[in-house]
């Protein structure tokens, strides 16, 4: 005979004076306690790596003006352009440097901006190397 043979069979105890507690309302008293919510989400974005953004020496800045003089005069026939660019983090220090491939649509001198076919907006002091067909025969 073992030592709870004698309640074993017994039907299930149901309280005269409080409801049935719902099976989710019974799971959740058992979760854990989070009493730094915050804190996984701050470890999370001081874990994210940023990079820095380069300085372009003068001759790459000239090389970029003058790639997107040419683009300008060419944009009209829609040639195909990839564009890097630094987009800065909104978080931290640094960013991350974005590459866009497609046609140019326009390129906007008085907001300084190059707006793609797909809508991309790119701020031209971002730009840090375009390539194409287009450049080929341009010496850097």
């Amino acid at each position: 005979m073992g030592s709870y043979d004698n309640i074993i069979h017994l039907p299930h105890y149901v309280s005269a004076t409080r409801p049935h507690m719902p099976i989710t309302d019974r799971a959740a008293q058992f979760s854990p306690f989070a009493a730094l919510t915050k804190h996984g989400d701050a470890i999370v974005e001081t874990a994210r790596l940023t990079q820095e953004r380069k300085e372009l020496t003068e001759d790459a800045k000239a090389d970029i003006k003058l790639q997107l003089n040419l683009l300008a005069e060419q944009i009209a026939r829609q040639p195909q352009v990839s564009i890097t660019y630094f987009q800065p983090d909104e978080m931290k220090d640094g960013g991350s440097y974005i590459t866009v491939a497609g046609a140019v649509k326009k390129i906007d001198v008085y907001d300084h901006i190059v707006v793609m076919l797909d809508k991309t907006k790119i701020p031209i002091e971002n730009i840090f190397e375009i390539n194409g067909e287009m450049f080929a025969g341009i010496e850097s």
